[in-house]
């Protein structure tokens, strides 16, 4: 490897740094090797940045951080971030529009065509294959297995848009302020239904009616502050007699819910029926609430006479503020994006950021992102802890990758896939209950319960989903490449251009493969195992046009192997 700006192509199992240098004419040269067609389908942004000091060590230190901040890295991106470096990466991600959802669903209905769950998933795929916020997008997936909502709930089966309207608000908010999406997401129609605070009233003893306690119970169990009192660095804090603390008591709960009643759908005529409103943000009805004086956690007390609005703005306050959000947001947030057993000092440092972003703002998202990719420990800790360091990849993010590492595209410029639950366990707000696909805290048997660390992700990877996701990938892959006489519009074709060239070359294909599927962390065992297989592999296999077979067969293996199923 030569200096900052390498500039010579990849020999033996050294990795080419793709460098750009700009030249007297202005010009952009970027510095591949096998002249194939860029298939990055993103545009040259580093150009309005010029050359950056804050550059990633490597292209393999550039894909590691892409697949942690993005649903995956693509040619354009790795090369950008070697030009212009991390923090105009963070710049431009922090200004791009957000990818919406519901603005397509809402062209398709008034272009005459039915909208369903399905048209959902649709628009799903396209803004996180092909979104250019990538950063704004993978935060907002994070979010969605924190901040749960399912159309697996019945209520909801039926509402594609307002299901896509909740999606839509945590991709606006996903960069925001955590306090404003508390509200927003409280204040959603979506979740109104799916934990029953929508239409929730205020409480009538003598006919033994209470105000309903699910939401009140989950904001702050699965939202906010968790089951006990956390120190800054996601340790849990102890009492006199070396017991855990706990957050909240019954007595909390009936307290909150009582916060939580008197909002119904916008403009609806009645508070108990009527056509719903799933796009606008539910609105108040006074009457309906228990403006009654309130004591919720901490002893904090709510004055009698608050409007639903008011209360509702003071409660929000008081689990913002709370001392537990900052650790525990951000150990849930390093989970799903980096590592699933981060160091209490990694935590803390990310808290800290929650906390106070430098600006004397507390629970600005896009800082707490930034801290959490450009933390020593999300860089360099494959190194310095190889055995504890990294997660399992979810499936979904992996078939994401797949289609944006290979542009994936079909003649009907949509992603037409509606059930990818069946196939990898999870698919895009389609959990089976409000604590996500997976548990933070799940430990499958074995050296990791052994070791003491968690590992969330697994408690999906069963036996049946190794299976069935095992067989998409391959259907995707070998049903996809250039030349297949049996694709049809839907089909998801793969440019494979840049593989093709090098499948005369099987060490330079695995290298390559292995910087954009792998990060670069392929085991020399499996590079030699892979190697040997294309090898062994005729230029002409599998009826298909030369290479095609070794290609194929070296982004399969990869892909659905132990070690490839691993972020490090």
């Amino acid at each position: 490897m030569e200096g900052a700006l390498g500039n010579r192509c990849a020999t033996g199992t050294e990795a080419l740094w793709v460098r750009s240098l700009i030249l007297a004419g202005g010009g952009l040269l970027s510095l591949g090797c096998s002249g194939a067609e860029d298939t990055g389908s993103q545009p040259d942004w580093w150009l309005a940045f010029g050359p950056g000091e804050d550059l990633p060590e490597s292209e393999a230190d550039a894909s590691r951080f892409l697949h942690q901040g993005t649903f995956g890295p693509i040619e354009s991106e790795i090369e950008g971030l070697g030009y212009a470096g991390f923090d105009a990466w963070f710049e431009r991600q922090g200004t791009l529009p957000p990818t919406l959802q519901r603005p397509r669903l809402s062209a398709l209905e008034a272009a005459g065509q039915s909208v369903f769950q399905n048209q959902r998933q649709e628009a799903w795929w396209n803004s996180v294959v092909w979104g250019e916020d990538q950063l704004r997008q993978r935060l907002a997936f994070a979010l969605s297995e924190i901040l749960v909502v399912s159309d697996r709930s019945g209520a909801l089966g039926n509402q594609p848009a307002g299901v896509a309207e909740y999606y839509d608000t945590l991709t606006r908010g996903a960069l925001g302020n955590y306090r404003d999406l508390l509200e927003d997401v409280t204040k959603s129609p979506a979740m109104g239904i799916y934990l029953s605070h929508l239409r929730n009233r205020q409480g009538d003893p003598a006919n033994n009616i209470r105000p309903d306690e699910n939401y009140a119970r989950e904001l702050m169990q699965l939202f906010t502050i968790g089951l006990i009192e956390l120190n800054l660095d996601g340790t849990p804090r102890l009492n006199g007699d070396g017991e855990e603390i706990p957050t909240y008591s019954q007595t909390d709960i009936e307290e909150l819910s009582r916060v939580m009643t008197g909002w119904t759908y916008a403009g609806s005529a009645n508070f108990t029926w009527g056509a719903p409103s799933m796009l606008e943000p539910m609105e108040a009805w006074p009457e309906f609430h228990d403006d009654g004086a309130k004591t919720i956690l901490g002893g904090h007390l709510l004055p009698a006479g608050l409007t639903p609005e008011e209360d509702l703005d003071a409660a929000l306050d008081v689990l913002f503020g709370h001392t537990n959000v900052g650790p525990f947001l951000s150990l849930r947030l390093i989970q799903r994006l980096v590592t699933s057993n981060p160091s209490a000092a990694y935590v803390q440092r990310v808290a800290s950021v929650f906390e106070d972003d430098g600006t004397g703002e507390r629970g600005d998202l896009f800082e707490v992102a930034r801290a959490i990719l450009m933390d020593d420990e999300a860089r360099n800790g494959h190194l310095a802890a190889p055995a504890t360091f990294g997660k399992l990849r979810e499936p979904l993010i992996r078939m994401v990758g797949i289609w944006r590492l290979f542009d994936a595209r079909a003649d009907t410029g949509v992603i037409r896939y509606w059930n990818a639950q069946n196939d990898f366990g999870q698919a895009a707000l389609r959990s089976p209950s409000v604590f996500n696909f997976f548990y933070p805290d799940f430990v499958p048997p074995g050296p990791v319960a052994t070791a003491g660390l968690v590992a969330p992700e697994f408690q999906i990877t069963t036996h049946t989903v190794i299976t069935t996701s095992a067989n998409e990938y391959r259907q995707r892959l070998y049903t996809a490449y250039p030349g297949y006489s049996g694709s049809n519009e839907h089909t998801m074709r793969l440019k494979l251009a840049r593989e093709l060239a090098l499948a005369e070359d099987p060490p330079a294909l695995i290298e390559h493969l292995n910087l954009y599927l792998m990060g670069g962390g392929m085991g020399a065992a499996m590079e030699s195992a892979l190697i040997g297989h294309v090898n062994a592999t005729s230029m002409t296999a599998g009826n298909r046009p030369p290479g095609t077979q070794r290609v194929l067969d070296a982004i399969y293996l990869i892909v659905t192997s132990p070690e490839g199923a691993l972020q490090q």
